[in-house]
């Protein structure tokens, strides 16, 4: 991955803001909409009042601001991603991003089958004892990475994948915003970021909307609007066989946000989020159409469906444009492992500014 910027001062520090702000942001949807996932908007509001989630409530277990393993797996890329950069920055040895994302999610899987480190385990997120909780993690997910799939990156896009190739749920695109924070060109970390998604979800809707958020925070990071990030990745994806389910979703949420006053009956027309295409454009939606942060990520989350993974992505777009100090600092307080994933994201940033 090589860099793309020269970057000033002021540039990097915006840089680092940034992604801080997408991987603290996505944490903060993600605790935001964990403890209503699997609720009905009717639900939600018979529970929580007639505005529904208005910040952080607590779980089931009576626990505020615990994440899901969207942000799990989304940190375990962050740690794939940044091993792959040392790798190719020190030895000079390219492609290694699959492999190396590959073991990290293989970490993530080790998680989720045992009560926390073991003895062999020496740093690095798999000795994190916060992380080996078990939320919810989808099915796609966890039988995906029981088999040993390394994409080929030159392979073609387009065709099913051979790992569950029918799947297009959302778990891969909830876990793939870092990609687009490597300060490498929009096609290349699209590229990446959709062959990653191949590890567990096969069919193309699956990788392409992971293929695509990526490329939509890559553009934020340089200074786009989310509006034009969005539509150069609908360019994007056009060159590409089978986008028509990812294009069409975009497209939806697009003229859905300029439609007027955003409301939950708008989210759910475009989806509960349970699939790739619809928790992308569902949070493009409320990003785009809520006239403040907080706005947007209740927005995220207040509907029926998957509300941990579109608050995800929604707050990674968020944070990715405004940055760590345009979130709610007040709820950003209350989130689970928020100095782990900070100083994560402050090393991510680092080696991504290294030649």
């Amino acid at each position: 991955m090589n860099d793309l910027w020269n970057l000033s001062w002021e540039a990097e520090a915006l840089y680092r803001a940034r992604v801080r702000g997408c991987l603290l942001g996505g944490a903060l949807g993600d605790a935001l909409g964990y403890p209503v996932e699997f609720d009905s908007l009717e639900g939600i509001r018979a529970a929580h009042g007639p505005r529904g989630v208005t910040g952080p409530v607590p779980d089931a277990d009576g626990v505020v601001g615990r994440i899901s393993d969207d942000t799990q797996m989304t940190l375990f890329t962050v740690e794939g991603i940044q091993q792959a950069h040392v790798r190719e920055r020190l030895k000079g040895i390219g492609g290694g991003w699959s492999r190396l994302v590959r073991w990290a999610y293989g970490r993530w899987l080790d998680t989720q089958n045992g009560p926390g480190p073991g003895p062999d385990v020496h740093g690095g997120l798999a000795a994190q004892s916060w992380l080996y909780a078990r939320r919810a993690p989808g099915n796609a997910c966890l039988s995906g990475l029981q088999q040993d799939h390394f994409p080929d990156p030159t392979s073609e896009l387009g065709p099913p994948g051979p790992v569950n190739p029918d799947s297009k749920g959302c778990g891969a695109v909830m876990r793939s915003a870092p990609f687009g924070l490597t300060r490498t060109s929009a096609e290349t970390v699209f590229g990446i970021a959709a062959r990653c998604a191949q590890m567990t979800h096969g069919h193309p809707t699956g990788y392409y909307a992971s293929g695509a958020l990526a490329a939509i925070v890559t553009h934020l990071v340089s200074g786009d609007s989310l509006e034009g990030a969005v539509l150069r990745t609908l360019r994007l994806l056009a060159r590409h066989p089978g986008h028509e389910e990812t294009t069409a979703a975009l497209n939806r949420a697009l003229d859905l946000a300029s439609e007027g006053t955003p409301d939950a009956g708008k989210v759910e027309s475009l989806g509960a989020g349970w699939i790739a295409e619809e928790a992308l454009a569902i949070a493009v939606y409320c990003a785009l159409a809520a006239p403040r942060v907080t706005d947007a990520l209740l927005l995220s989350v207040n509907h029926s469906g998957d509300s941990d993974s579109t608050g995800a992505v929604c707050g990674n777009l968020l944070g990715a444009r405004h940055g760590d100090h345009g979130l709610p600092q007040e709820w950003l307080e209350r989130i689970e492992g928020r100095s782990t994933i900070t100083v994560l994201a402050d090393d991510f940033a680092t080696e991504c500014v290294r030649r």
